[in-house]
């Protein structure tokens, strides 16, 4: 039995059926009908069955599961809210920051050297393992509104805010939506991203801080502590982000779609 509600799956369905269609694919063209593939990309999501598996299980070739496996990766990250609208949403629900952070989503050894440098490119130093590091936004409860693409895990998490354009289109955002430094709307982040820019508020590095930075440094990091629940959220949840075994640079595309399957779970669970 599928842990997902009915609506869920029913969702993802409606998603492919709307593809097929602006595809023109014609009626029973396909092995799978938009309920048996919706079903096919939510066993996948949930607990990373392989696709020998999922293919023997609905009987269909294992090329034809990788491509309805795909088919639904990038269905549901077309439907991921962009950054403007998640902060049009944050200022609509009266939010006073948001927070962001970077997780490194493991994927199998894929060792591809940096031309400059000759390390490799994957490897994340920090974590001691292969990865993609992604950026996410969460509200001040802690649910994932925005998700980055991927770069490399041996970059930066600022870099890698910086690479993505996640960090220059937060600043260009929050301009566009009359969201200056410490107004109506601020971004919260660990120290990693010391040097963010104007918005972007860090907790004060050094030691030997006065009192006053002490305590700044406290209200960041009780305000950030529910903006972490939203890593959790999509990484317990959707058990294929504990280690993605296709294609590293689809990690982005990934935890888009994990994204958009959390948010269509919210109102339920």
């Amino acid at each position: 039995m599928l842990p997902v509600e009915e609506p869920t799956v029913q969702f993802v369905s409606a998603l492919l059926a709307a593809d097929r269609r602006r595809r023109r694919t014609r009626p029973k063209r396909r092995a799978l009908g938009c309920y048996r593939q919706a079903v096919l990309v939510l066993r996948w999501f949930l607990d990373g069955t392989r696709l020998a598996q999922l293919a023997v299980d609905h009987r269909i070739g294992r090329s034809t599961a990788y491509r309805y496996l795909h088919e639904g990766i990038d269905v549901l990250a077309a439907a991921a809210p962009a950054l403007r609208g998640a902060l049009l949403a944050a200022r609509a629900a009266g939010y006073a920051h948001v927070t962001v952070d970077g997780t490194l989503i493991r994927t199998d050894g894929c060792r591809t050297k940096n031309p400059d440098t000759g390390h490799d490119l994957w490897f994340s130093g920090k974590h001691k393992a292969h990865g993609g590091n992604v950026q996410i936004v969460s509200d001040p409860d802690g649910h994932p509104v925005v998700v980055s693409e991927v770069e490399p895990g041996s970059v930066h998490d600022l870099a890698a805010a910086r690479a993505t354009g996640f960090l220059g289109a937060l600043h260009a955002a929050a301009a566009l939506l009359g969201l200056p430094a410490l107004a109506a709307l601020a971004a919260l982040a660990d120290k990693g991203y010391h040097g963010a820019g104007i918005g972007v508020l860090t907790p004060t590095k050094g030691r030997g801080l006065h009192s006053n930075n002490l305590i700044r440094n406290r209200l960041i990091g009780c305000l950030r502590a529910p903006g972490e629940r939203g890593i959790a959220l999509l990484k317990t949840r959707w058990k294929a982000l504990g280690r993605i075994r296709l294609c590293p640079q689809r990690i982005g595309a990934i935890a888009k779609a994990a994204l958009v399957l959390t948010n269509a779970e919210r109102p339920i669970r």
